[in-house]
């Protein structure tokens, strides 16, 4: 049954409101938001979600953010994965992007969606496959089973929210939150700038920064080193790889990785304004 026309205004006007939000968001400069013990107490950062239905409510419940009035809550990779419409099998995760969407609007300021390469694929219509499927028409056939012939206008408000999210969240004790890192950073340049301007349409040509950043795979200590050096951090938290054993793995001496997509998924609540080290971090890890 296709969506009444009083709930896709009030989807679109959602999906407006939080382009505003992520815009206005304190500690924000271009596409980082930073955040020191004035703006928050304490940060819960989470892993690739996927349309897993399950943990990202169980992440709600956790975060609490109504009853921590100064908890920050990352989220990254929403798009792609999860159920599945009975009748044509498009994805529903695009559900539970507009559940972020709604997050973002009740709690201004303290709910960062980072960009992940999904989310980019969404942006510049990159083709992902999985199990020879085309991800990004299931996204679209969901799209179109919930919302009839206003699948376009619902979609382009989607795109609308994605352009204004940020890349990255870095913690003032040094700690840099991002999906992933470049490839080859400790021999190949890597232009630090591009997160402390807006996204732009260039950002997601393969060849691009900004689609490295999200894309890479690289998880040696060289690259890793490299790469917090370039962006004037310590240490690095990202999602972008599975880690279906512990629901997090600790590649090398500078990054872990969180993982929420399956049965095993991790997160971690940090103090703001504390330096922690890399074993520190790892002993609050939890599992959801």
């Amino acid at each position: 049954m296709v969506a009444s026309r009083d709930y896709i205004e009030n989807v679109l006007a959602t999906f407006q409101r939080a382009v505003e939000v992520n815009r206005q968001t304190p500690g924000r400069q271009g596409s980082t938001v930073t955040l020191d013990s004035q703006l928050a107490d304490e940060v819960m950062l989470t892993g690739d979600i996927h349309g897993h239905r399950r943990n990202f409510n169980v992440i709600r419940r956790i975060a609490a953010l109504a009853d921590h009035p100064r908890r920050h809550l990352v989220l990254q990779e929403i798009c792609h994965g999860g159920p599945t419409y009975t009748a044509g099998g498009g994805c529903m995760s695009h559900t539970m992007l507009e559940d972020v969407a709604s997050l973002v609007v009740q709690h201004p300021g303290r709910v960062h969606f980072i960009l992940g390469n999904h989310e980019l694929a969404e942006l510049s219509d990159y083709p992902i496959q999985k199990n020879r499927q085309l991800l990004n028409l299931q996204f679209r056939l969901g799209l179109r089973h919930m919302y009839g012939p206003s699948n376009e206008d619902v979609r382009q408000a989607y795109l609308g929210f994605l352009w204004s999210c940020p890349l990255a969240v870095r913690l003032s004790q040094g700690l840099f939150v991002s999906h992933s890192l470049p490839e080859k950073s400790d021999s190949r340049e890597f232009d630090p700038s591009v997160l402390l301007r807006e996204l732009q349409p260039a950002d997601c040509s393969e060849e691009a920064d900004v689609f490295r950043m999200l894309w890479g795979r690289d998880y040696r200590r060289e690259n890793a080193a490299a790469f917090v050096e370039r962006v004037g951090a310590k240490l690095l938290v990202t999602g972008h790889e599975p880690c279906t054993t512990e629901g997090f793995i600790v590649p090398n001496d500078r990054q872990i990785i969180l993982d929420c997509c399956g049965g095993k998924a991790a997160y971690v609540i940090l103090p703001v304004g504390q330096a922690l080290g890399q074993a520190e971090i790892i002993d609050r890890i939890q599992m959801l």
